[in-house]
């Protein structure tokens, strides 16, 4: 019995550190991207800060789409991505809730909660593949042409997907925090 919980704390000590990974890596990749700009200087600082934090964050990025297709249950794509109609039923439910000012009280990732996921981890995997992209093929000093210049332009017009996301998924914790649920702490590896 012990090794089950201890192996289940593991489970979720990866979850922890993948989410703050995803977090602090995120958020410092797209608060750097106005500094990028200047790719096409010889002296890019602003480019290369932005460049290595998004390539670390798609390395965390990575792991973590490996881990809802590997990881326990809960964590799995299969099992909480709103494809089915049950899944898209609750996610209306959850809404409705909302409509009539109640907080879904639903586990993680089921109903509106997989659907603000699944559309946070698709919002982070474009930033990051485009990304990518980029820092692999883009020569600074020089500017964007061709294929290039379009993947550039595909990865700065999602930029306003990221500050939704974090609008709407900050906004849920708050309101959740404020009805007395602090499940957010476990994230941080506080107690509730």
């Amino acid at each position: 019995m012990n090794e089950n919980k201890s192996s289940a704390k593991e489970l979720e000590d990866i979850s922890r550190v993948l989410h703050l990974g995803l977090t602090v890596f995120g958020i410092l990749a797209w608060s750097t991207g106005f500094m990028a700009d200047d790719y096409k200087h010889v002296q890019h600082l602003g480019f290369s800060l932005h460049s290595w934090l998004g390539i670390i964050f798609s390395f965390f990025l990575l792991l973590r789409i490996g881990y809802g297709f590997c990881g326990p249950d809960d964590q799995l794509f299969l099992r909480w991505v709103p494809f089915t109609m049950n899944r898209l039923r609750a996610v209306f439910e959850d809404l409705w809730k909302l409509i009539k000012f109640k907080l879904p009280d639903r586990p993680t990732h089921v109903g509106l909660s997989g659907l603000v996921q699944t559309f946070g981890l698709a919002a982070f995997a474009w930033m990051a593949a485009t990304g990518s992209l980029m820092f692999f093929y883009l020569t600074p000093g020089t500017k964007a042409m061709g294929f290039l210049h379009a993947i550039k332009e595909m990865h700065e017009t999602a930029i306003w997907l990221i500050p939704i996301y974090l609008g709407i998924h900050v906004g849920a914790v708050l309101l959740h925090a404020l009805a007395g649920d602090h499940r957010w702490r476990r994230m941080f590896f506080l107690k509730e």
